[in-house]
């Protein structure tokens, strides 16, 4: 497949970040295109605008942009983040005019042109919509875009109701364009929530793009059950955070030990670091934003506990496991210990035997299998 996007701003080699052997995948989609087609007709007659970007997952939409325009990149993922980089680096394109700026901040400057790529949670959607609607002016044009089969009648309502009335463009490629007016009064996000956790004596708090924000999933309810106590244990690392459920418990379980919550997900971390404070727990506890484990020293830690995600945002796959069983391996101490929940289907027993040349079943129901690999 081809690695070069061709649009009326130039051709760009984009590749998807982090980089897996023989991609199937491309970096960019037909909504990507779709939108920088059409503002290029925009621009055309324009000075340098300031735009913001919101959820470009690896940049496409960045690196096009940058060499006429200042560009924010608004974005949940520090995957996002470095894969912006590495694009605009790759097709030596400046970074002087290019800013990232987390999801748990809020872009505050003054901007002429935001284009949105509509995400996949509504929460999230629900929640960037309300905070943008409470910074932008009035005047400022707002494009979004996404593929047809992700735009439903209940997307266009959350741009009816946090921003003002709504059109949409014709599908080309399956790709389509929305085009809200900044019209409604500012509102207050609901988000972060918190809700009551079976088995947790305190609310849990999620902010609006954290996995199972509502309900304990079942993955996680069936690992809880599972999660080892022992003095060997004096550095535990949740890896996938997510808001932090896992690690909390592991923490109560062996109040001896430091853990660190980690996960590439600012809201997923942040929502981890909030409920870590109102558990009164008293372990020494770290909360990092990173890539699998790569900021992590190799041998420092006893016990790594993972429910890997099997999805990129709308791609779905292994590619993240592979990447989270390998920094594991480099992250444990010898004889540490990696605890995994999965489906069934999934088979991670096959890439565990690979990685550490053992495996064993800790327990399994009908749906889920919690797998032990131990570093050698």
């Amino acid at each position: 497949m081809s690695d070069l996007m061709k649009v009326p701003q130039g051709s760009f080699k984009l590749t998807r970040y982090p980089e897996i052997e023989n991609e199937q995948l491309r970096a960019w989609d037909a909504a990507d295109e779709y939108l920088l087609n059409h503002v290029s007709e925009y621009c055309s007659a324009e000075a340098a605008l300031n735009i913001l970007v919101v959820n470009d997952s690896f940049g496409a939409l960045t690196v096009a942009l940058l060499n006429n325009h200042k560009v924010t990149l608004w974005s949940d993922s520090c995957l996002s983040e470095q894969g912006a980089l590495k694009n605009i680096k790759d097709n030596k394109v400046t970074a002087n005019d290019f800013l990232f700026i987390p999801s748990i901040e809020t872009p505050k400057k003054k901007f002429d042109l935001v284009l949105y790529k509509v995400p996949k949670s509504h929460a999230y959607l629900e929640d960037q919509l309300c905070r943008l609607n409470a910074v932008l002016d009035r005047e400022c044009r707002f494009i979004a875009a996404g593929m047809a089969k992700n735009i439903h009648t209940s997307t266009l309502g959350y741009f009816e109701k946090y921003l003002g009335e709504t059109t949409t463009s014709r599908a080309v490629k399956k790709a389509r364009l929305i085009f809200p007016v900044i019209e409604r009064p500012p509102c207050q996000t609901k988000y972060p929530k918190s809700h009551q956790f079976d088995g947790f004596d305190y609310d849990i708090s999620n902010h609006s793009n954290v996995f199972s924000r509502n309900k304990l999933d079942i993955g996680t309810r069936f690992f809880l059950q599972y999660l080892p106590a022992s003095e060997k244990y004096q550095t535990i690392i949740d890896m996938g955070c997510g808001n932090g459920l896992l690690g909390l418990s592991a923490a109560s379980k062996n109040p001896q030990a430091g853990v660190k919550f980690v996960d590439e997900s600012y809201m997923a971390v942040r929502s981890a670091e909030e409920n870590f404070c109102s558990s009164g727990l008293k372990n020494k506890a770290s909360f990092e934003v990173m890539d699998c484990l790569e900021a992590c020293a190799a041998k420092s830690a006893d016990l790594i506990i993972n429910n890997p995600p099997f999805h990129q945002q709308h791609a779905t796959g292994d590619a993240v496991a592979w990447r989270m069983f390998n920094d594991a391996k480099r992250t444990l101490k010898k004889g540490g210990e990696l605890l995994v929940v999965g489906n069934r289907h999934l088979s991670y027993h096959v890439k565990l035997k690979k990685i550490f040349n053992n495996c064993e079943q800790i327990a399994a129901n009908k749906k889920f299998v919690i797998l032990k690999s131990l570093k050698r």
